[in-house]
């Protein structure tokens, strides 16, 4: 079995998994999104069923997949001492724009 950075290093199979953040969806939805051929969409999920990252349910004559975000958390895990820098970087940026464009604030209103 792949682990968990080498099923997610191949581009297509991130981009599978971020359209099944948001919604299930079958094969032939997940090829036409993301202008794949349905062999190589299958052959992606399969990777991705296999590693535990997607599970599938038959609907009628379709197969719908869905995320399952418990292989993310080795993910997660690992960037976690990461945090720190971006939150850092984040703050800084977020100062840096208010400072070039100042939000109006409302004034309070007298009595």
């Amino acid at each position: 079995m792949e682990t968990t950075f080498t099923v997610i290093a191949e581009p297509s199979r991130r981009a599978i998994l971020s359209l099944l953040a948001s919604a299930e969806r079958s094969v032939g939805d997940i090829g036409h999104a993301l202008r794949l051929p349905q062999p190589s969409v299958s052959k992606h999920l399969r990777v991705l069923r296999e590693a535990g990252f997607v599970e599938a349910r038959v609907d009628a004559q379709r197969r719908l997949y869905r995320l399952r975000p418990e292989p993310l958390k080795e993910v997660d895990a690992w960037l976690a001492p990461f945090r720190r820098y971006w939150s850092a970087h984040v703050d800084a940026l977020e100062r840096h724009l208010d400072r070039l464009h100042p939000v109006a604030r409302p004034r309070s209103r007298r009595r």
